[in-house]
């Protein structure tokens, strides 16, 4: 289950955007990038985002660049979850790689507002705000475990400690 407020963007945020092309090449832990996130679209989101929060964003969240440190930036800030009218493919792999919970419900996005408390119900398929629900197909099973184990490197290392 996954609690927190929605932090509301628009359609077409990019990757350069959620995580600064300039930082790119620097070496950096996941924590500190955390503190970068979106940081040219919303400066205050880093210092303010609590851990289970939502993003909530229009259509093709993600798109430009393949680098996976937009989806991991999300994810050492704490984000619970992205959801969004469509996103862009590589960025949606990305994130599932990654543990990022990323669904798409359109009808969800026009009816949330910044700020708005949100809940997810990743295995029963429902996202619950303002005493409404909105249903979505539940994701695969395979997929639930990518994220559960924290995203496809550690769910590959847990599957070979297994086999071994």
């Amino acid at each position: 289950m996954i609690k927190g407020r929605a932090w509301k963007y628009g359609d077409d945020v990019n990757t350069d955007v959620i995580f600064p092309g300039r930082y790119t090449y620097a070496r950096m832990e996941p924590e500190e990038m955390a503190k970068h996130a979106l940081e040219d679209l919303d400066p205050k989101f880093a210092a303010e985002v609590k851990p289970g929060d939502v993003i909530v964003a229009g259509k093709n969240f993600g798109c430009g660049s393949s680098r996976e440190q937009a989806a991991t930036c999300l994810v050492a800030a704490g984000v619970g979850a992205v959801i969004a009218k469509s996103f862009a493919r590589i960025f949606f792999r990305n994130a599932i790689n990654n543990g990022l919970l990323v669904l798409e419900i359109p009808e969800a996005v026009d009816a949330i507002g910044p700020g708005d408390e949100v809940e997810i119900d990743p295995e029963a398929g429902v996202l619950r705000h303002k005493g409404r629900e909105y249903r979505f197909p539940p994701l695969p099973p395979t997929v639930m475990e990518i994220l559960r184990d924290g995203g496809l490197i550690p769910h590959l290392k847990k599957a070979l400690t297994k086999e071994g």
